[in-house]
């Protein structure tokens, strides 16, 4: 059988690999080509995909039957999460429960990674954001912040799931966002005041379709930071 679809991307994208979770919890296989040279006008192949997506921006999905180009790493989550025979586990089964599972959705990317990759630019790509400790502590306070919220949900409810009884779209996005910044930023200190994450983080990656998208959980003991010139 022919894939669902291909993702154009860059490689260890973590939107992508919620994408590919959500994808191989419904039974679909996706394609992931980065074999182009991104926003370089001379690559044939570039060229190729900006007649796709004129904004020429990535992740971009593209559906085998060409039924479909979708761009934004939400929407892409969203669409495969409705494409395959576990799509009511994975949207929601009430009304209530969608609207929560959406909710959690735009949370993962407006306070999660949105604070998040401030701190990690400045670490990594200091030529793109410059490093400084305000910017650096301003960003790492919010997302503190919004790992509390979690956190507390967490600990309201049954602990292993944010939304309902099952993995849903809600802990694909959440956790992928988390699962990154326990690479960089979610480090033994912040952890002292959401002392659930970690165990939540691992509880998921015990399901094998998340584990396969996402890989071991890796921890630092004291978070990355960038160098003030």
């Amino acid at each position: 059988m022919a894939p669902f679809a291909t993702i154009y991307t860059y490689p260890n994208n973590i939107r992508v690999q919620r994408a590919q979770a959500v994808a191989k919890l419904n039974g679909l296989e996706i394609v992931e080509d980065s074999d182009f040279q991104l926003a370089n006008p001379s690559d044939p192949k570039w060229a190729a995909i900006l007649a796709k997506f004129p904004y020429g921006k990535v992740p971009a999905l593209s559906t085998t039957d060409g039924s479909l180009n979708l761009t934004e790493g939400q929407a892409i989550v969203r669409f495969l999460a409705d494409s395959g025979s576990k799509s009511e586990q994975l949207l929601g089964r009430t009304v209530v429960d969608r609207a929560l599972i959406e909710q959690w959705a735009c949370f993962a990317e407006q306070e999660l990674l949105t604070n998040l990759y401030p701190c990690m630019l400045m670490v990594h790509r200091p030529d793109l954001v410059p490093y400084t400790p305000e910017g650096y502590d301003a960003s790492a306070k919010k997302f503190e912040r919004a790992v509390k919220h979690v956190e507390n949900t967490l600990a309201k409810g049954n602990g292993k799931f944010l939304v309902g009884e099952e993995v849903t779209v809600a802990d694909v996005m959440v956790a992928g966002a988390l699962i990154l910044a326990s690479k960089w930023l979610l480090d033994a200190e912040m952890k002292k005041s959401a002392p659930s994450v970690e165990g939540y983080l691992k509880g998921l990656l015990e399901i094998p379709e998340l584990k396969e998208s996402f890989g071991e959980l890796v921890t630092v003991q004291e978070r990355l930071r960038g160098k003030a010139e």
